[in-house]
């Protein structure tokens, strides 16, 4: 279960950025994961609500943004939201929307990315 790992290295970045800015409780934490990412975005969740007791991020807002899959076909030249066909959570098939190309360049929806972290700081810090 790599879930578990993902939502350990994204709680370490969170809890390092929150501390490195001085604050006192991070509030809202915004993820994209692209869906070739191979995660379980609400078992990702969970494990963020599990992991970060007694953190900075204990009460935090986990918002999860599920990214599209971009490509560029190399049969057609279409760039832009591929087909997925993720039934099979391990193994999707993606090809190109406008001619079926299973041969394409992915651009765009492998990636984990920590897009915001909402923190409150003390009133007396600067």
């Amino acid at each position: 279960m790599h879930e578990l790992s993902m939502a350990q290295g994204i709680l370490n970045a969170v809890l390092d950025t929150a501390e490195q800015n001085g604050a006192i409780e991070v509030t809202e934490v915004v993820i994209e994961i692209g869906k070739l990412a191979m995660l379980n975005p609400e078992q990702v969740k969970f494990m963020l609500g599990v992991l970060s007791k007694d953190t900075l991020a204990e009460h935090a807002k986990i918002v999860i943004e599920n990214l599209e899959v971009e490509i560029k076909c190399e049969k057609c030249g279409f760039e832009g939201v591929a087909n997925v066909d993720d039934e099979d959570h391990y193994a999707p098939m993606v090809y190109c929307p406008e001619c079926s190309n299973p041969r394409i360049e992915i651009l765009n929806g492998k990636d984990v990315t920590v897009k915001t972290i909402s923190i409150e700081k003390d009133d007396d810090s600067e």
